[in-house]
């Protein structure tokens, strides 16, 4: 797998989520009962840096969350074989039935990711709504599911890889675009 180019860099994300952080202000004309929660692993970063960026735009704190995923996908023997699938566990402090749950993920493919995501979700409380924030949307839906809040939109072929870098995983800040 190759490295065709560099979509995002450092300064392109950090704008990309304080865009993302005002929409949802907005949105929910403020956030009183929104908590955001991060699909894990790089969805739970990017939750966190949202909810800094939404503390300093309205002064106070909103939840933020942690979801694992791991058993409610569709797909988990073909990504685990004979494997057991490593289990790292939910973590949401904050009460989520009755609230906004914004839900947040690096990109948005097919939407299997995010329909086993709501699945865990409905597991652990009932959100009066349910919102989706992406740092990337790269398109091939195989479910009707849609962001509603998009860092940048990059149109890719299927032979195509998003690969987001973030430095609390990767020591880097970046989005690129690999050939497979």
């Amino acid at each position: 797998m190759s490295q065709k180019a560099v979509v995002l860099d450092e300064q392109a994300i950090r704008r990309a989520l304080t865009r993302v952080a005002h929409e949802i202000i907005e949105k929910n004309k403020g956030i009183e009962d929104c908590v955001l929660v991060g699909i894990r692993t790089r969805g739970i970063y990017l939750a966190e840096r949202l909810a800094e960026r939404i503390q300093q735009i309205e002064g106070k704190p909103i939840g933020v969350g942690e979801l694992d995923i791991t058993l409610y996908r569709d797909d988990l023997t073909k990504k685990t074989g004979d494997q057991e699938p490593l289990v790292k566990g939910s973590d949401i402090k904050h009460e989520i039935t009755n609230k906004t749950v914004v839900l947040v993920d690096d990109v948005l493919y097919t939407g299997r990711t995010v329909r086993a995501a709501l699945d865990a979700l409905v597991d652990i409380g009932r959100p009066s709504s349910v919102q989706l924030a992406v740092l990337v949307d790269r398109g091939h839906r195989e479910l009707p599911i849609r962001a509603d809040y998009v860092g940048k939109n990059i149109p890719t072929s299927s032979s195509e890889k998003i690969v987001v870098e973030l430095k609390e995983v990767d020591q880097n800040d970046q989005v690129s675009i690999h050939e497979k």
